[in-house]
């Protein structure tokens, strides 16, 4: 049988494959994608949309705790569990859908299967109808990354989980351990905790969410403790000794090893990419340490053959996965493109309360070299805040003393992962703490604390 001959095809359907196959469609060429699961990948069916289905439903939870503050009366609160991971799933299942209804619109081929690079130009695809052989000058690897496994910390489905299974619960555990505080692990620590189990964070590093600056890492510890979590930093899991509904985790901190008992744990200490069986090496791509290594527009060193997303290298985050999609479609239509620059990318965590950030840490920057003004401004002092009832939370901002560029920008609190996207625009228009300080910011809005945290910097804060 003749092999299909394509302009573009894509592996992977994930946040970056699906967006790359739809740039290069707008942009003229005749485009195939192939997917083993499901479209949408990690991040529509079991990551970032519905992890964000079941904060919603905790948080929601939260809320009608709090009724009494409110002046509202609510009795008789309680949760079903299978009803919330329902609501998830369908969530996830409507957008899954959805990125069919996109993949018909913009004519691109769909193959369900399982790809391989069969040579130069070359795919070979393997369905439940057989073998399919598919030609492209331009190839994009998009097949993204899973859970990392740690030698006797594997997932067992039952009393140890990966986040798939976190997703949905056999059972809501009692007594449960989260190894690893970066944004998967803190999110389900926060979902399982508000809903009631007697939750425990194991962090090797010395904070929780280490990527943060330390400044916010320390007030979000202080807000997880508040809500009844116990966090181990410098802590590690040396093994897990599993019994029927058990495990006895051993916890190295301080030197000392202690043993937890826990009915449930779940595993989140970070991701390996998705490189095997693809031929990468044969065709003589470059992998190191379970990732694609690439240029900064994304091209792997063998003509035609690009890798975009997780597989890429961090940060591991799908917004990033889908701009580097868009940039590689216009890289190969012969466009002029930006390199996209990791500091320029924010970071959000959905626990509660919200972490976002964008840019230096006060840290980095320093180490950098620069000459830096630091400002911030407390929730305490904000009339919206304090109106939601969410007085709880901070936003951090560092500039360059020298220019006035803004280098960075850190938040903790109510909806922080919305407001970040202002620093973002200023970042990417190159903007001076003039221009944020002449930008009139409307009242009432938690988005005034942005312009005063800025004013904070220069000695002219308002409300504080």
């Amino acid at each position: 049988m003749a092999a299909k001959s394509f302009d573009l095809i894509v592996i992977g359907a994930g946040p970056g494959g699906y967006v790359a196959a739809i740039r290069g469609a707008q942009l003229g060429m005749n485009v195939a994608i192939v997917e083993r699961e499901h479209l949408g990948g990690i991040c529509l069916n079991w990551g970032c949309i519905p992890t964000k289905a079941l904060l919603r439903s905790s948080e929601v939870f939260h809320l009608m705790h709090r009724a009494k503050e409110f002046g509202l009366k609510a009795d008789g609160i309680g949760y079903d569990l299978d009803a919330v991971v329902k609501r998830s799933r369908k969530v996830a299942g409507q957008l899954s859908g959805g990125i069919g209804h996109l993949m018909k619109k913009n004519k691109i081929t769909v193959f369900m299967g399982a790809a391989k690079l069969a040579g130069k130009g070359k795919v070979s695809v393997t369905t439940d109808k057989g073998a399919e052989d598919l030609t492209a000058k331009n190839i994009v690897v998009a097949t993204g990354a899973r859970a990392r496994e740690l030698p006797g910390l594997e997932a067992d489905g039952k009393l140890v989980w990966t986040y798939k299974h976190a997703l949905q619960p056999a059972h809501m555990p009692k007594k449960l351990l989260v190894i690893g505080s970066g944004a998967i692990g803190i999110e389900f620590a926060s979902f399982y905790n508000t809903l009631g189990a007697d939750t425990t964070v194991v962090e090797v590093m010395d904070r929780v969410l280490p990527v943060e600056d330390a400044e916010i890492s320390a007030f979000a510890k202080k807000a997880f403790e508040k809500q009844g979590m116990k966090i181990m930093q410098k802590a590690m899991v040396k093994q897990l000794d599993r019994a029927k509904d058990k495990v006895t985790a051993h916890i190295e901190v301080g030197g000392k090893v202690e043993k937890h008992e826990f009915d449930t744990v779940i595993s989140a200490v970070g991701i390996v990419g998705n490189v095997e069986g693809l031929g990468l090496e044969e065709l003589g791509v470059k992998i190191d340490r379970t990732h694609v290594v690439t240029d900064e527009y994304c091209r792997t060193g063998v003509d035609g053959v690009y890798a975009i997303g997780d597989i890429a290298g961090a940060p591991w985050l799908a917004h990033k996965a889908s701009h580097e999609g868009v940039m590689v479609a216009e890289h190969m239509a012969g466009q002029k493109v930006h390199a996209i620059k990791p500091e320029s990318i924010a970071g959000c965590t959905y626990c509660h309360p919200q972490v976002a950030s964008v840019g230096y840490t006060e840290a980095k920057a320093k180490e950098l070299g620069y000459d830096i003004k630091v400002g911030r401004f407390p929730f305490i002092g904000n009339g919206k805040a304090i109106a939601l009832g969410e007085p709880e939370g901070m936003i951090k901002t560092v500039f360059d003393a020298k220019t006035g560029e803004l280098l960075g920008a850190h938040m903790v609190g109510v909806e922080v992962t919305e407001l970040i996207q202002g620093y973002v625009v200023g970042r990417q228009l190159e903007t001076t703490e003039e221009d944020l300080m002449n930008t009139v910011f409307p009242h009432p809005t938690l988005s005034e604390m942005m312009h005063e945290a800025v004013l904070d910097a220069y000695g002219r804060v308002i409300h504080m």
